[in-house]
């Protein structure tokens, strides 16, 4: 009975939930406005690594050619990608959340981003000019980026839908016409995050970042470095993906501004020569958990081309062998199938939890490098992403062990599932023979 219960409370009360939460428009907005920083990032990455490429003979040659300051030079373009996060992220988050409620997205994301910055504190140097320190238009004002971008927008929906805005002439351009419709609502936000920045000014916190960052960034990001968030963010994927909800957008979508920030504090760290603050980033689960994809499927996808011996599986090995290198697994996750297979349950939510193990062990005791700061594509092959990501051969080493521990776990469900299936071919060869 109780067992019924707590099947009957996953189907009817969790999976409901989890499936509300993939289809929220806000989810979805935070997740496909963070995804707009992606590229960006990459892009910074990839002058990261040729700049900082872990090779000693390399370096001498590159600063023997170019000057002993190439690499800071190099580094120009990192710096404009990796210190915008912030701004990408509000105005991101801002267009597709407004998008999704069918209002103007570019009027609303304007006025996100007028707000964003408002809540920034100046700076004053010597001459007594005012400036707005970068930081905070990077991983340091992601958080309220977020915030801005989310209620801002919301704010600014209601606003035009109570219709308090300024209408046009049907014959004015739509360009022109959108611009002053946002401008009563865009008057009222700037007038409110003033009014709200003015307030927090005259408190110890000082700024409108410095409550947030107290409040909210720091406390979950201390939480999520650790092995135990780790540890729940990585078994709430697997545990989605068995009952066909795309776990990783779910869980990224909450977690992907946590990790990308502390990759953006290990990029930092790593440029001023200083030791790297955190294990569990955006890499360390695209690059050392997920490998083969969600619930780590790489081994299972090498039994199923090379050790399978019935037809169905052995040919579905030679499909998904292929995508499984670069990192994709639906063909396995819906062919063979794992989703809704809760034979496949065991295998698929806990090979990822030892991934997440023993790679957070072996970082955390230094016999991994942790990674360095560097976004590099999902798609890319394990042992290339290990080294590249850490800058360092124990990134490699530490995935090949993970791969093989990941064969072994799929192992014997593996061996199971083929001996049937190869039992079902063989009854099934005898009945036309017959």
């Amino acid at each position: 009975m109780a067992e019924k219960k707590s099947g009957s409370f996953v189907q009817e009360k969790l999976i409901p939930l989890a499936g509300k939460l993939a289809s929220s428009r806000h989810l979805i907005a935070l997740r496909d406005g963070m995804t707009l920083a992606v590229p960006m990032i990459i892009i910074g990455s990839i002058f990261m690594i040729i700049a900082q490429f872990p090779i000693q003979a390399y370096l001498d040659f590159m600063a023997s050619i170019f000057g002993k300051n190439w690499a800071t030079v190099l580094q120009y373009p990192t710096n404009a990608s990796f210190h915008i996060m912030g701004l990408i992220a509000v105005i991101g988050i801002s267009y597709n959340l407004a998008k999704s409620y069918k209002v103007d997205p570019i009027s609303a994301s304007i006025v996100s981003l007028g707000a964003f910055v408002l809540t920034i504190p100046l700076k004053t140097d010597k001459a007594g000019a005012l400036w707005i320190p970068l930081t905070q238009f990077d991983s340091a004002g992601l958080f309220t980026a977020i915030i801005v971008g989310l209620f801002i927008t919301d704010f600014y929906v209601w606003m035009v839908h109570k219709n308090w805005t300024i209408k046009m002439p049907d014959t004015v351009p739509p360009a022109v016409s959108n611009s002053f419709a946002a401008l009563f609502p865009g008057l009222i936000v700037l007038l409110l995050v003033w009014l709200i920045r003015m307030g927090v000014e005259a408190t110890p916190m000082q700024s409108i970042p410095n409550i947030i960052s107290f409040f909210l960034a720091d406390p979950l990001g201390h939480l999520s470095n650790t092995l135990p968030g780790a540890l729940v963010a990585e078994f709430l994927i697997s545990f989605l993906w068995i009952f066909g909800i795309h776990g990783a957008n779910v869980v990224s979508g909450v977690m992907m501004p946590i990790w990308l920030t502390a990759l953006n504090q290990n990029h930092a760290a790593f440029t001023a020569g200083k030791a790297l603050p955190n294990i569990v980033t955006t890499s360390f689960f695209d690059n050392f958990v997920h490998m083969g994809g969600s619930g780590a499927t790489i081994g299972l996808a090498f039994l199923l081309a090379f050790a399978a011996k019935s037809k169905e599986l052995k040919t579905l090995g030679k499909l998904v062998a292929g995508p499984a290198i670069f990192n994709i697994n639906e063909p396995i996750l819906f062919g063979l199938p794992i989703v809704m297979n809760y034979k496949m349950l065991v295998p698929f939510i806990l090979t990822p939890l030892i991934n997440v193990t023993t790679t957070y062990i072996g970082m955390a005791t230094n016999l991994v490098a942790r990674p360095m700061g560097v976004y590099i594509p999902w798609t890319t092959p394990p042992i290339l992403s290990g080294f590249i990501s850490t800058g360092h051969i124990s990134g490699a080493v530490m995935q090949i062990i993970n791969i093989i521990l990941d064969t072994l776990m799929y192992w014997y469900f593996f061996k199971s599932m083929d001996k049937d299936k190869l039992a079902e071919e063989l009854g099934q060869t005898k009945e036309a023979a017959k």
